[in-house]
């Protein structure tokens, strides 16, 4: 665990070689990365978290949650670590992050040192992004209300329609464990600000991946509804020389 002012954090760090930090969606936690993490650690040193509001992290209720605050805490985690130079794998709410991050390196202002990013699925436009019902309604003026009414089975429901292969009930089960651990489920609807930040700060995050200074690939299983394939023709009209791999099925 890494002690913030905003209360402890959960991290993992395993593996030699060059750091490789490696960032969740929404609205899970690091254990996205549990099945891959055995087949990175022999070749990386890698870094994760749960950031603030999500997992076995702290979930205040009245921190002001924000993308930048999330950059923000993988920096000090980074510096924590001993990590001057680094490279990001990043998926969905972690893409936004992730793009913070890479604007701060472009503008210099970055606390280590970016090598490489790779983006999974995520909403990287926001004119691309197609959220779930669930999250638009949990980004209204109704999402607390809607938070409380969250059960199991309408996440469970959820979770299976974006995904193109069946997960296992003991997958679903864990996610959910993650997400209401620490009364997770009263700040979900502070987490889904994330989308309104897209809107705000799209210049800057779109920029990022336009002047990018450091190899970036997206790989996309373009079977997803929210942002799949097209979100992939999208990046390949907004970003020159794009570097991507396409996952049919997935």
């Amino acid at each position: 665990m890494m002690d913030t002012p905003a209360g402890a954090i959960f991290t993992r760090a395993e593996g030699r070689g060059r750091a490789l930090l490696l960032i969740h969606g929404f609205p899970t936690a690091s254990w996205d990365w549990a099945k891959i993490w055995p087949a990175l650690t022999p070749c990386f040193r890698c870094l994760t978290l749960d950031m603030i509001g999500f997992g076995f992290s702290a979930k205040p209720g009245n921190f002001a949650y924000s993308i930048r605050a999330q950059a923000d805490l993988c920096e000090t985690f980074l510096a924590e670590q001993g990590v001057n130079e680094y490279a990001i794998v990043a998926h969905d709410f972690g893409d936004t992050v992730a793009q913070e991050m890479l604007a701060r390196h472009v503008e210099g202002s970055a606390r280590q040192r970016l090598t490489r990013l790779v983006l999974l699925n995520g909403g990287l436009f926001p004119e691309t992004h197609r959220p779930l019902l669930l999250q638009q309604l949990l980004a209204g003026p109704l999402g607390p209300l809607i938070a409380r009414l969250t059960t199991y089975r309408k996440f469970a429901s959820n979770m299976r329609h974006i995904c193109a292969r069946p997960l296992a009930e003991n997958e679903l089960e864990g996610m959910w464990q993650l997400m209401t651990a620490n009364n997770g489920i009263a700040v979900l609807p502070k987490l889904i600000g994330y989308m309104a930040e897209r809107r705000e700060h799209r210049e800057r995050w779109v920029g990022a991946l336009q002047k990018q200074t450091v190899p970036v690939r997206l790989v996309n299983g373009v079977e997803d509804p929210i942002s799949g394939a097209h979100m992939v023709a999208r990046y390949r009209e907004l970003i020159a020389g794009a570097d991507v791999v396409e996952l049919v099925g997935v």
